[in-house]
């Protein structure tokens, strides 16, 4: 059965955002350029909910990211995509589908056919949301060393408590912190 892996980099002090969405504190190198491209290619379809959908599909085709990051923007821009969304009229992002509705038999669904596992990035509500219904397998966190004081938590919409088995962890030499994470069944 595949899985779903929420992918993301938050602050020291949990942030994945700032309080105006900034994101320019990621801490980015040729490193973590490598291991994200590797980590794409285990990965056969992104979610997205509307508001990143719509950051990455603005961004990717663009020639700046095609020129910036070729591999990553060929990746981006090739493997299929899902953005959830109930207010989103349509998505032209090449190899994107809109679902809007059936949200945890469309996951049942996709979960169950055969092929990689499928990743969320970014997308704050989809993660709280897919928390919430149980539907992310792994969790996967690039700790990054900075502090905001102010931002928007990746998991502000969760409903109580979860506990989480540390699976392993990476240290980049930039100072970021990879946490593999895996819910804890009840």
């Amino acid at each position: 059965m595949r899985k779903v892996i929420l992918f993301d980099l938050i602050t020291l002090d949990g942030y994945f955002e700032g309080p105006n969405k900034e994101i320019g504190w990621h801490n980015v190198d040729d490193e973590f350029n490598e291991f994200a491209a590797n980590q794409l290619y285990t990965f056969d379809m992104l979610l997205f909910g509307r508001v990143t959908y719509e950051g990455m599909a603005s961004y990717w085709p663009t020639p700046t990211a095609m020129t910036e990051d070729p591999i990553i923007a060929n990746l981006m821009n090739t493997i299929p995509k899902i953005v959830f969304s109930r207010t989103l009229e349509k998505a032209d992002w090449n190899n994107t589908r809109l679902v809007k509705d059936h949200v945890v038999e469309e996951m049942t669904k996709l979960k169950g056919m055969p092929g990689m596992d499928l990743a969320i990035f970014g997308s704050g509500v989809l993660a709280s949301s897919f928390t919430n219904l149980g539907l992310i397998d792994e969790y996967r966190l690039i700790v990054n060393p900075v502090i905001l004081g102010d931002g928007h938590s990746l998991f502000r919409g969760v409903n109580g408590r979860l506990n989480l088995k540390l699976l392993k962890t990476r240290t980049f030499r930039s100072g970021n912190i990879l946490l593999y994470y895996e819910p804890i069944k009840k």
